[in-house]
């Protein structure tokens, strides 16, 4: 195996934002986390403090609880869904939430994923290493494209007209 922090398939490392305001499901969440080598991840407590730590640093991929003082997982989601430089983030909502009404929701507000707590470590890593897997290769298409477009990077940052 490698270790933690090296480069794995698809432009790792990968840094993961987890997101609850349960002290113990964070830590939970960051073990489950740490056990995969190419995943560097990070913690918030709330919606609000997440929300500030994806503009600041955008993470690869969010693991977001949904019942959140201040603000709620799908706020959090709808808002990061709805700007252009956050939208691509892949969101899976880890919640005690389980009815079909909460799923439905979750899905309208953006997520990618609904994962149900208690948490099984072999499903969460299995759907983090595929949708991060998906975005080191929907990333790698960009770059094709743009680099056969003969566009650099400060061309596509900056749109263009």
């Amino acid at each position: 195996m490698s270790e933690k922090g090296s480069q794995a398939q698809g432009g790792g490392p990968w840094k993961v934002l987890i997101v609850d305001d349960n002290v113990q499901n964070l830590e939970l969440l960051e073990a489950y986390m740490d056990e995969l080598p190419e995943v560097v991840p990070t913690t918030a407590t709330n919606g609000i403090d997440a929300i500030d730590k994806v503009m600041a640093d955008p993470p690869d991929l969010i693991l977001l609880d949904i019942m959140m003082p201040k603000m709620s997982g799908f706020e959090v989601c709808k808002h990061l869904k709805a700007d252009p430089e956050t939208r691509d983030i892949p969101i899976i909502m880890v919640t005690a939430l389980n009815e079909l009404g909460d799923m439905e929701r979750a899905r309208e507000c953006g997520t990618d994923e609904f994962l149900s707590k208690p948490v099984n470590r072999v499903e969460l890593a299995t759907r983090v290493r595929n949708l991060l897997r998906l975005r080191g290769l929907k990333k790698e298409l960009e770059q094709s494209s743009n680099k056969d477009r003969g566009l650099g990077a400060a061309d596509v940052e900056g749109g263009g007209e």
